[in-house]
């Protein structure tokens, strides 16, 4: 039996292949009990503190250190073996960098869940709505730079020349600036909204043939929640060249119709129905400005009445002030028996 572990596979005997397999194994143990021990134990203890810095801390350290422990094994268990010299620079590198992007990662957990846990709640109570829409950017960029650092940190850590590998990729820098261009015209749109503030978030503004209110403002693109439903995305490029109407900063909206009453109409109702439709407009909740009425014009088949109102820029007051105004005009004109005009042709015949 003794002879049979002894035996020479790649340089390492059975036994060693054993011993190395066996850490690792040991290791993906530990780590579920470490895993458990916190699911159990630590988290059920800080539960009942009275900060909760204490259970944030710990919830973000938990996959960290469990992962740390599976890699522990996997670095130490193949290290247990006689293995090339290029094969154990190679694994010692890469433990060195995946140390590095744990450690990084533990980071950035905490400092996101320190940022939605304290500072988010505080950017909401606040009257400004421009620190609503930094907070994000902020966000995003903070773990860009966090990543970034990672990166370069674990490559220097693995033994790399960092900085003979950034003079590298000069050479391919105009190359890559022209294929970012499009990147860089977005990130500059995405500045200039935020320094020319067009909109905020939840604004209800036209661009480019859509309609919609702001959900989101980044620094590459802007997404708009259309009046169906839908979302689109819009890159930031696009507010540096186009014309962008935004409809929810209007004083009030405008709604202009044209009420065609029957050729049988007498001068005194078309005044009842101009009086009618001045009543409505000052009783009405939904109206800010005085309306202008007039009767306007003779038309073919009818007399016109040009009515103008102004509604007041409220949520849903775009869609509920029509159908209350004109649910009113029905029927009071109905009431007062103003009939309304429809195209109609009268033909004269002459007797031969």
């Amino acid at each position: 039996m003794s002879d049979f572990f002894n035996r020479t596979f790649y340089g390492n005997t059975i036994s060693e292949w054993g011993v190395s397999l066996l850490i690792i194994f040991a290791s993906i143990i530990l780590s579920k009990i470490v895993y458990w021990v916190f699911k159990n134990v630590i988290k059920k203890y800080t539960q009942k503190t009275k900060t909760d810095l204490d259970h944030l801390i710990v919830d973000k350290i938990e996959e960290p250190i469990v992962s740390l422990i599976v890699l522990s094994g996997f670095w130490y268990g193949p290290n247990y073996l006689n293995l090339t010299k290029g094969f154990e620079d190679f694994l010692d590198k890469s433990f060195y960098f995946a140390i590095t992007f744990i450690v990084f990662w533990f980071l950035v957990r905490v400092i996101d869940a320190l940022i939605l846990q304290y500072l988010t709640p505080i950017v909401k109570k606040s009257s400004s709505d421009l620190d609503d829409q930094l907070l994000p950017v902020f966000r995003k960029s903070l773990k860009v730079i966090i990543w970034t650092l990672a990166i370069v940190i674990g490559l220097n850590n693995a033994g790399y020349d960092v900085g003979a590998l950034l003079a590298g990729l000069g050479l391919g820098g105009l190359a890559f600036a022209m294929a970012a261009k499009d990147t860089v015209a977005n990130l500059f749109g995405g500045v200039s909204v935020f320094i020319d503030k067009p909109f905020k978030i939840k604004d209800r503004i036209q661009i480019d043939g859509f309609d919609g209110f702001v959900t989101d403002i980044g620094l590459r693109s802007t997404k708009l929640k259309t009046l169906a439903g839908r979302i689109v995305t819009i890159p930031n490029k696009k507010f540096t060249d186009t014309y962008i109407e935004n409809v929810t900063s209007e004083p009030t909206r405008k709604v202009e119709m044209v009420l065609g009453l029957t050729y049988e109409t007498s001068h005194k109702d078309i005044q009842k129905g101009i009086e009618i439709l001045k009543n409505i407009d000052t009783e009405s909740d939904y109206t800010s400005t005085p309306c202008v009425v007039y009767f306007e014009s003779f038309g073919d088949f009818s007399l016109n009445i040009r009515f103008m109102y102004f509604i007041k820029t409220k949520e849903n007051y775009w869609y509920e002030a029509p159908n209350a105004i004109n649910s009113l005009i029905l029927e009071r004109f109905n009431k007062e028996g103003l009939n309304f005009a429809f195209p109609t042709q009268t033909i004269i015949t002459e007797k031969g």
